[in-house]
């Protein structure tokens, strides 16, 4: 499949939405795998999924393990923690995966808004 817009994949949902948040991270790590441009940003507690130990929050039958899911986005995309979510758990970039960084609305919206960008919310 060949993508020419890049995708943009915004992950509100945590532990406490367990199918919403697989969805989110398998859609952008099979358009990683797929050669398309992607950003995946974790928000609320979604933020945990960058976090190494407790990435396995979140153990769902027939679904592939979150750590698994990231290390593909992050073999070819971008995963970026909201910088206000990652602050009221007193998160920085020392305590996540590496490779993903933080960020917030200003540099979201330029990603969501770039020409041709698809966004996709969970």
């Amino acid at each position: 499949m060949a993508a020419t817009r890049p995708l943009v994949v915004k992950c509100t949902a945590g532990p406490e939405r367990p199918e919403a948040a697989n969805q989110a991270l398998t859609v952008a790590a099979t358009a990683v795998a797929a050669g398309v441009d992607v950003s995946l940003w974790l928000t609320g507690d979604a933020v945990w999924f960058a976090v190494p130990g407790r990435d396995r929050a979140v153990e769902l039958p027939h679904a592939v393990p979150v750590p698994d899911l990231v290390a593909a986005v992050l073999a070819g995309g971008r995963l970026t923690v909201c910088t206000q979510c990652a602050l009221r758990r007193d998160l920085g970039p020392a305590d996540l995966v590496e490779g993903a960084r933080i960020a917030g609305a200003a540099t979201f919206v330029e990603e969501a808004l770039a020409p041709d960008a698809q966004a996709l919310v969970y």
